[in-house]
């Protein structure tokens, strides 16, 4: 019986002791002597799947699902949030590269100006592309919040770049007879339709506050900022047609000016705070000793499911 164990304690007779040795009968891997032990094989399949699902899965507490998701904690089928990254770092980039740029032209530093078409690229390639890529991304991980307002991002950017962009003559059929396609932009009809879509960039992006309630609150400081960011913009545009319908008049073309540098300061105080979540996110990717808070909001402001269970569970 020992050359028996011995022999089994061996591997490919070369004298190297094997990882584990089942043969011994008091080393604690005897079928349920201990029914905790994976290689029981008394224990049932679904138990013993749960196990090996739970030693393999990271617990992730709602403040920190909201952090790296910026969307409320919530139940979908299947595990791609464990086999895909995170891509809403990847979005938020594209926001931020776009944005931070855009709002030091609308202020005017060290002479920037033309509505910020020297970024026309980086709305298309990191606002467009990078927001619509990473909202298709959490769509497919379910999650819905962050996945509308990065698509409908992306597509604010690539509509602000193509608006810019001669190719598509946005500006161009505004133009007097005559006079070169640039000269679009500087007439009423264009100033005061553009004027417009910005307005309800403000609607939904108020919306999009109401909602981010329930996220946290840097999430609120940059839906709030842009909703007067937005406002303010409508407000330069229409006080443009104004001034270009009054013959140029130089009072309401200085109160553009200072609306539109109004607007720049508040989408420069979006894109900082952009700049800490997206910091505070890829902390908490990378597991990092220390992190920096983003004030969440997702457990102190009950979802209408979680008040229905609670009123099923007093019945």
């Amino acid at each position: 019986m020992a050359t028996e164990q011995n022999a089994q304690a061996r591997a490919n007779g070369n004298g190297d002791p094997l990882e584990k040795d089942f043969s011994n009968q008091n080393n604690g891997y005897t079928n349920g002597a201990n029914p905790y032990h994976m290689n029981d094989t008394n224990m049932d399949h679904d138990t013993a799947l749960r196990r090996i699902r739970t030693a393999g899965s990271i617990s992730i507490s709602p403040e920190l699902f909201e952090k790296i998701y910026l969307s409320p904690q919530n139940a979908v089928k299947g595990d791609l949030r464990k086999t895909f990254g995170n891509p809403t770092p990847v979005a938020l980039l594209g926001f931020l590269l776009s944005l931070s740029p855009l709002s030091c032209d609308l202020m005017g530093w060290r002479g920037a100006g033309g509505n910020g078409a020297a970024g026309i690229g980086s709305y298309y390639f990191f606002g467009g592309l990078l927001m619509i890529v990473g909202g298709f991304l959490e769509f497919i991980l379910g999650n819905t919040f962050p996945f509308v307002v990065f698509i409908s991002f992306g597509a604010f950017w690539l509509t602000f770049a193509a608006t810019l962009q001669p190719f598509y003559y946005a500006y161009g059929l505004y133009a007097p007879a005559g006079e070169p396609a640039a000269a679009g932009l500087g007439t009423v009809g264009f100033t005061a339709s553009f004027g417009f879509f910005l307005v309800f960039m403000g609607v939904l992006c108020f919306i999009y506050l109401i909602c981010s309630l329930r996220t946290n609150v840097v999430f609120v400081v940059i839906f709030f900022t842009l909703v007067i960011a937005f406002s303010l913009l409508s407000g330069a545009y229409w006080q443009l047609a104004n001034a270009y319908g009054n013959g140029n008049d130089p009072a309401t073309i200085a109160l553009a000016s200072r609306l539109q540098k109004a607007a720049g300061a508040f989408t420069f105080v979006t894109a900082m705070a952009g700049w800490w979540i997206f910091f505070a996110i890829m902390l908490a990717a990378l597991d990092f000793p220390f992190q920096i808070p983003v004030g969440d909001l997702s457990t102190m402001i009950k979802g209408y499911s979680e008040k229905q269970k609670a009123k099923e569970n007093m019945v």
